[in-house]
């Protein structure tokens, strides 16, 4: 019950009743002023639920790659780390337990530039985890000095490149997002629309009973601003704020390196 309350109020927020506010007053102004029209319900439908669902799905299919390449890298970083500790002939523990100092490290750095909108710090730690990728590849080729051919180490070296690409495709997916001019297009008409729909609301007074009058606008403004607060959860899938967010945490990898 908490979880489903906790969901709730993180799409029901103050921008929704301040817009539930704003349409009730319109409504109460135009109907005290017999200003009154018949609009078409379907322009809802058409100008600004389409967009926004649209972009709700658009949202959600990036947060879905991003679990994607997320879990790509995961799981070469664990194939490095096992090359490491099981193909070497010396069984050396140093070499996998640098490999699980390193990929601890990337990790960390990397939920501090995906939780994050775009810190000023963010151009030094891509150079950082770009130095920490070539550190993973030349431990991939100390992988030589304890007995491993060279065709493995290929293979090795291939898991570092898949990593490299996976890391590149969250970047991607944080950078680049829904259409700036399809979200402000979404975001004016939620917003305005059921105040401008006053109008037709108070045209609407004498279909329901006493004390029901208001149910419209006060659902209209509900449900478009809950459609708009949802995408906008989506929007950052790393930011660890929304419920449907991605989690990244280092202890879920580490956890399985055992040397």
């Amino acid at each position: 019950m908490k979880r489903v309350l906790k969901s709730f109020f993180l799409i029901i927020n103050y921008k929704t009743l301040i817009v539930t506010a704003l349409s009730i007053i319109s409504t109460y102004v135009c109907y005290k002023n017999g200003f009154t029209a018949k609009f078409p319900d379907m322009l809802v439908g058409v100008a600004i639920v389409f967009p926004v669902v649209f972009s709700i799905g658009s949202a959600y299919n990036r947060r879905e790659t991003a679990l994607q390449r997320f879990s790509d890298f995961k799981g070469h970083a664990l194939a490095i780390f096992y090359a490491t500790r099981d193909w070497t002939t010396t069984q050396d523990r140093q070499l996998p337990e640098k490999v699980r100092a390193l990929v601890n490290e990337m990790i960390v750095l990397m939920k501090g530039m995906f939780t994050s909108k775009h810190e000023p710090e963010w151009k030094e730690n891509e150079r950082k985890i770009y130095s920490y990728f070539s550190q993973l590849s030349r431990l991939t080729m100390e992988m030589r000095n304890h007995g491993v051919q060279s065709g493995e180490i290929s293979r090795t070296s291939q898991y570092v490149s898949k990593m490299v690409i996976a890391f590149d495709n969250l970047k991607i997916i944080h950078d680049y997002r829904t259409p700036v001019t399809l979200r402000a297009y979404s975001k004016v008409f939620i917003y305005v629309f059921p105040i401008i729909y006053g109008p037709y609301f108070a045209s609407t007074f004498n279909d329901f009973s006493a004390s029901l009058e208001y149910v419209m606008p006060v659902l209209y403004s509900f449900i478009l601003v809950s459609l708009d607060n949802i995408q906008d959860h989506l929007e950052h899938p790393f930011d660890e704020i929304g419920e449907d967010d991605i989690r990244i945490d280092e202890r879920e990898v580490i956890a399985h390196m055992d040397i």
